[in-house]
């Protein structure tokens, strides 16, 4: 028997033209999937951006549909050993609840946390040079010691060199697909992909079955920056996934860096360009992602703090004390910036902006993988 608050969370993804979006707009309203599954035409109505034909649809014969395409997805996911993870779970990924374009169910398959504290995407052209692919496994083995989760795209190239490097330090990576978890494409990296189950994971938000069009590659993109504390990218051509997912990432407000290449050649032309338009940081070495994402602290910190006598509010603008509320409510003390700012009901950008007041005051302190606590 399958948990029927998760059997009305799949069906609500499954409808035609009910994006993300619009989910999340009728799952306020209504309060759970079931709720807006069974409310009447005219309650559908009054909810903001619903017309009559999303009324007809949810009211229609393609609930009924959906229920059962929904069961059957449960039912494959648990042959499968598969998880379905609606973004109200708490197992979905906190660093995408926040982004405006995030899905709002992941298909997933593997071991690893998809909450760990550092994660990076590495990710470039399919058509990768030696130099490349050896810079790949320099940069994977640079950061081993801070046993990151390494994401990228299972795609030729740089992808797949990321992945390999990383299962051969023995990190985790995960491979965000364009396709459903049961239509791997590439299909010459099943191999790789097969060992990354148990080291790692797959990671899709496409329903099984989806074949591996074109369209569903920048809309994959997007998942692995959002994914990901700071986003390299090494080797890529002037245009490619790997600058959309550079562009991705530097509006969701994660960091990017990009690995110079010779001279001249046409698999580096764009992680200059990322360079020279200052959209990406120059990574010649380790120590610039660990300082960019403050891992260099990470191996010397004891992860203890020192308690706080008491936080007047007087002392701050109302919305710091927001910050600092929900910072002295939470495990340890400490949240990822996107989860912070989201119980606090603030921007991602005015949360920044307010944190590194706060830090230059001595009242928080920056963490490894874009986390904060208080001191």
């Amino acid at each position: 028997m399958f948990d029927d608050t998760l059997l009305h969370e799949v069906a609500l993804t499954l409808f035609p033209n009910i994006g993300p979006q619009l989910t999340r707009q009728l799952m306020s309203y209504g309060g759970s999937a079931k709720n807006v599954l069974h409310l009447p035409p005219g309650k559908l109505r009054k909810i903001p951006g619903v017309g009559p034909a999303t009324v007809a649809i949810l009211t229609g014969a393609e609930r009924t549909a959906a229920l059962k395409q929904a069961e059957g997805s449960l039912r494959k996911a648990e042959q499968e050993g598969m998880q379905l993870l609606f973004y109200t779970s708490k197992q979905f990924p906190t660093r995408l609840k926040q982004l405006p374009d995030a899905p709002v169910l992941l298909y997933y398959q593997g071991t690893a946390d998809l909450n760990h504290p550092k994660t990076v995407a590495i990710v470039g052209t399919r058509q990768a040079t030696d130099y490349g692919r050896e810079q790949t496994e320099k940069l994977v083995k640079g950061v081993a010691s801070h046993r990151p989760l390494i994401i990228s795209g299972l795609a030729y190239g740089i992808d797949i060199a990321a992945h390999r490097a990383a299962l051969q330090e023995g990190l985790e990576t995960i491979g965000v697909m364009a396709t459903g978890l049961d239509k791997l494409y590439p299909p010459t990296h099943r191999k790789t992909a097969e060992k990354m189950l148990s080291q790692g994971g797959l990671l899709t938000e496409f329903p099984f079955g989806t074949q591996p069009d074109k369209y569903n590659f920048p809309a994959r993109n997007r998942i692995i920056a959002g994914l990901a504390d700071g986003t390299v990218v090494i080797e890529a051509a002037k245009k490619g996934g790997a600058l959309i997912t550079a562009d991705l990432a530097q509006g969701y407000d994660r960091d990017v860096l990009a690995v110079p290449g010779p001279l001249g050649s046409p698999a580096s032309e764009g992680c200059h360009e990322l360079i020279k338009t200052n959209r990406a940081a120059l990574y010649s070495q380790p120590q610039d992602l660990e300082e960019l994402l403050n891992w260099d602290a990470a191996l010397h910190f004891n992860g203890k703090f020192k308690a706080p006598t008491a936080y007047d509010a007087s002392d701050f603008t109302t919305e710091e004390f927001q910050l600092v509320a929900v910072l002295q409510t939470s495990p340890n003390r400490e949240e990822h910036l996107d989860n912070l700012a989201w119980k606090a009901q603030l921007p991602i950008h005015t949360a920044t902006s307010l944190l590194l007041g706060l830090e230059f005051r001595s009242v928080v302190k920056a963490l490894p993988g874009k986390r904060f606590g208080l001191l």
